[in-house]
């Protein structure tokens, strides 16, 4: 999971495109991206990656969804704590984008049957 957007074809292939016609500003978006995670604050990674999980579920970013599960998941988050973090939506964004938040985490997770990624 070298790529920020490593989790789909489409995605790949548009980032790909993205990057070949406009590699400066990718360049800089990626290095802000990780300046923020580095330097931005106190918080841990883990932490960060949670926060992520909750913003594009609230957001019903699915791609950024997926995106942000893998990451957390390889910075050392458990099933339980992402699930948690996709839970703290409802109560101010609404149980159905939470509802569409856990589908995504169980797919990923080999849990659910179905592509909930549109």
């Amino acid at each position: 999971m070298d790529d920020y957007f490593d989790n789909l074809d489409s995605t790949e292939i548009n980032l790909k495109y993205f990057t070949e016609h406009h590699e400066t500003i990718y360049s800089a978006y990626e290095k802000y991206g990780r300046l923020v995670h580095e330097e931005g604050g106190p918080l841990d990674e883990k932490t960060c990656w949670l926060i992520k999980v909750s913003l594009s579920t609230e957001c019903q970013y699915s791609r950024a969804l997926r995106t942000h599960i893998l990451k957390a998941l390889s910075s050392g988050c458990t099933k339980e704590e992402i699930e948690h973090a996709i839970l703290l939506v409802a109560p101010s964004a609404g149980f159905p984008k939470t509802m569409s938040g856990i589908l995504i985490l169980r797919s990923i997770l080999g849990e659910a049957d179905v592509d909930p990624i549109h």
